[in-house]
């Protein structure tokens, strides 16, 4: 009687534990067919603040006119940029060079943008490469409107020793991410073959969940007028 009553009871533990396992697996197939679902949803749609799953910590607090003002760099190096038509008056211009993926780095302020190092210099020729947040999680940044310049508008870069350079805007397009790596060959080089030139680059378009990204790049390029 005992070995009945013990055999019946693996039985029974056996069979509660197979049940829990068949309605944990059911669970997961339902949570992945879930996330599918939404992302596939989600796809090419604006992206809203809460849903930013960018790794990423960025600042999307304005820098006070203290930081502006105290920023300083090399008398060679840009320093400030400035745009009127949009609203740009005094953007910090950081230093970057590429992140561990070989991508161009950006500043972790939504209000500063990023010099690529390895680029052009203000007065020396070449083409300087400028990049910059579109936004952040919950607030728009420095180039949200970078895609509202056309042909003739005017992009003002400051260096270190306070000269002024002024750009005018010859070209602005959107590139599909898929295009935008072999696009920087283009952005690398001025528009017009010997003149000084500038390239300003932000992510633009519709957001992709899956990706974690948007799906365009804004390229706006730039040549040195005095």
């Amino acid at each position: 009687m005992s070995l009945k009553i013990k055999g019946w009871r693996k039985i029974t533990r056996w069979a509660i534990w197979s049940v829990l396992g068949i309605l944990f697996l059911v669970f997961l197939v339902k949570v992945a067919t879930f996330e599918n679902s939404y992302y596939t949803e989600k796809e090419g749609s604006e992206r809203a603040a809460v849903e930013d799953n960018s790794s990423e910590e960025l600042i999307e607090v304005e820098p006070t006119d203290i930081e502006v003002r105290e920023y300083t760099v090399a008398p060679d190096r840009p320093r400030y940029l400035k745009i009127d038509k949009l609203g740009i008056t005094r953007a910090r211009i950081l230093p970057m060079g590429v992140n561990a993926s070989g991508e161009l780095a950006t500043p972790n302020n939504i209000f500063d943008v990023g010099w690529y190092e390895a680029s052009g210099k203000p007065g020396f020729g070449g083409t300087m490469i400028i990049d910059g947040h579109n936004g952040g999680p919950r607030v728009l940044g420095v180039f949200k409107n970078l895609p509202d310049l056309v042909e003739g508008d005017i992009i003002t870069v400051e260096r270190g020793d306070g000269l002024v350079f002024n750009y005018r805007v010859v070209e602005n397009e959107a590139v599909a991410l898929a295009d935008a790596d072999a696009y920087m060959a283009v952005a690398a080089r001025s528009p017009e073959p010997g003149v000084e030139s500038m390239t300003l680059i932000s992510c633009t378009g519709e957001w992709s969940q899956q990706q974690g990204t948007y799906l365009s790049r804004q390229f706006t390029r730039a040549v040195l007028v005095d």
